[in-house]
């Protein structure tokens, strides 16, 4: 499935971390794929509410915390920056979607990182 928001389709996910050196690509591209998931499920089942957005993002919230370890072994983590970059992230989503009202730290709730 392609993504059909066109705001989203645009966005380059993750930008900031791909930029600096301690933050293995390979590691990032699989977050960006988790990003790009989440908003294929946002398009394919269209929530409702906030309750039903939450749920979405917090599968992929646990998808990002199964990503710390990959991090880790590359000598890196999900520490400030990117904590900041992947919740910016996440309320992009929720935001480019008619969720502008979306409460960052519900978004990514079961984070670990």
């Amino acid at each position: 499935m392609s993504i059909r928001n066109q705001q989203v389709a645009d966005r380059a996910f993750l930008q900031q971390l791909y930029r600096d050196d301690y933050f293995p690509d390979a590691v990032l591209d699989k977050g960006r794929v988790i990003l790009l998931r989440l908003c294929e499920r946002i398009e394919a089942e269209r929530p409702a509410d906030l309750v039903a957005l939450y749920a979405l993002t917090g599968a992929a919230t646990e998808e990002f915390n199964q990503l710390e370890a990959e991090f880790e072994a590359a000598g890196s983590g999900i520490e400030t920056v990117a904590r900041e970059e992947i919740a910016e992230d996440f309320w992009f989503v929720a935001s480019a979607y008619g969720f502008a009202d979306a409460d960052i730290e519900e978004l990514i709730a079961p984070r670990e990182w």
